[in-house]
């Protein structure tokens, strides 16, 4: 496979490391978008980290020069602005794109976009589970209609550092489970873009942004990152929670998320997609 990135933080590098350890070859071509500053970085630990991954190697600062390298498959883990900046460009050159960032399509403007891109290029943009779970069933609920989606998300105190969460609670001296946002996932997807992807998944795969119901919640309790949800809808009815660890390299992140991206990779390489 030649397969592309954009961005070279946390996720990627953890992705890398979980790909060398489930591959059975090197991928044909690894391609990396990074910002310039960190270009130099990027490329010596693809040379030293990560030699065996792939036979050939580039680190590239702009969409043509990652698209010049022919991939098969690009995955963003970079954020919402780098959604915005690349993906339309990547799905106009018929290169299916997983994106991680999926509070990015908060923005209705990008959204459609980014849909248009991908029917333009004939790609397919490719919303992956991430940290949650049941997405299959609430996508095929979600064509009947009549959908009632509720979401809670829990994480410790200090994994909300650095959001708006800040303003509103002490988070440094909780000693009991607080909800500091309520509201619908678009709001919380705009308000807190490293920490509501989920809320925007299931907001994407069921009833809208409008109408998912959100609470995010500083617990000092929270055995990691938790997701909770309920649904409800004319065909079923069903609940979920999932404990998630964190990421080692980010307290933000879940570390199923990286491995949810990895199953949309080895869907690609394998002979069967599960």
């Amino acid at each position: 496979m030649r397969l592309g990135l954009i961005g070279f933080g946390n996720i990627a590098v953890t992705l890398l490391g979980q790909l060398a350890e489930t591959i059975d070859a090197p991928l044909e071509c690894l391609t990396v978008l990074c910002l310039p500053e960190f270009a130099g970085e990027t490329t010596a630990r693809l040379a030293g980290e990560f030699a065996g991954v792939a036979t050939e190697v580039a680190v590239v600062t702009e969409a043509p020069a990652l698209l010049s390298h022919r991939p098969q498959l690009v995955i963003e883990c970079a954020g919402h602005m780098a959604v915005a900046t690349h993906v339309p460009t990547v799905l106009r050159a018929s290169v299916d794109v997983v994106v991680v960032s999926i509070g990015a399509l908060s923005d209705e403007s990008l959204e459609k976009e980014l849909r248009l891109a991908a029917a333009d290029g004939r790609a397919h943009l490719i919303l992956p589970a991430g940290a949650v779970g049941g997405i299959d069933l609430l996508a095929a609920l979600g064509a009947a209609g009549g959908l009632e989606v509720r979401y809670r998300g829990s994480k410790p105190p200090l994994a909300w550092s650095g959001t708006p969460a800040e303003a509103a609670i002490d988070l440094g001296a909780l000693t009991e489970a607080e909800i500091f946002f309520t509201g619908t996932a678009r709001e919380a997807a705009r308000q807190f873009p490293k920490n509501a992807n989920v809320a925007a998944t299931l907001a994407l795969a069921g009833a809208g942004f409008e109408a998912t119901h959100v609470e995010l919640v500083a617990d000092p309790a929270a055995p990691g990152n938790v997701h909770e949800y309920s649904v409800v809808s004319p065909l079923a009815k069903y609940s979920m929670r999932i404990e998630n660890l964190p990421s080692a390299g980010n307290a933000k992140t879940s570390v199923s998320t990286v491995y949810s991206v990895l199953r949309e990779i080895r869907n690609r390489i394998g002979p069967v997609a599960i």
